[in-house]
């Protein structure tokens, strides 16, 4: 069986290919991840994705590299990772009361060459009080995650309602993952 590599450092990610079964490696891809003027957050990621994915395979040939990048947009805006603790409020605080879609790249290089994709999930946040925003900013928890919260944890009080793959709010929607495994190496796709 060719060696499955992930090309992230997000623990996040790791846990869940773990949890879905897989036995691979983990290698972060060094790239630039600057966003192009006038580039569409789908188009972001999915392009992140596949940059990730093929610097990595260019260095392990005959591997099955998996690439993904995370971001939340609200009304057009990319919510990356905060720079800072005011950044991660600034966000929460547009976030507030608000739905907002979470994008996930996925590119996956393998024998039969390379294939993309974008999940996108619907996520409605209610109204934050302030309470509870300052205790979540002085955890320090949304510092490492795109749009300044992780909805496995904490911020999960917040989130009465999601429409799409819950994992993709994670970082990594398994289903889709598996799929597009699929179409680059049959050793890894549904059975």
């Amino acid at each position: 069986m060719r060696p499955l590599i992930l090309a992230s450092a997000s623990p996040r990610r790791r846990e869940l290919l773990a949890q879905a079964g897989f036995t691979f490696e983990v290698r972060a891809a060094d790239i630039d991840e600057s966003r192009h003027a006038g580039e569409l957050p789908k188009d972001y990621v999915r392009r992140l994705a596949l940059e990730k994915a093929q610097a990595i395979a260019a260095r392990n040939p005959g591997a099955v590299v998996l690439g993904a990048d995370t971001t939340v947009v609200l009304e057009g805006e990319v919510l990356n990772k905060p720079a800072d603790r005011a950044d991660a409020e600034r966000m929460l605080r547009l976030l507030s009361g608000r739905t907002h879609q979470v994008h996930t790249g996925l590119a996956v290089v393998g024998a039969l060459g390379h294939q993309s994709h974008v999940e996108t999930t619907d996520v409605v946040f209610r109204v934050i009080a302030e309470d509870e925003l300052a205790a979540y900013l002085a955890s320090g928890d949304p510092m490492d995650k795109a749009g300044a919260y992780g909805i496995q944890g904490y911020a999960a009080r917040w989130i009465p309602r999601i429409e799409g793959d819950y994992f993709n709010v994670v970082g990594l929607p398994l289903a889709a993952v598996v799929r597009l495994l699929g179409t680059v190496s049959s050793e890894y796709g549904e059975r």
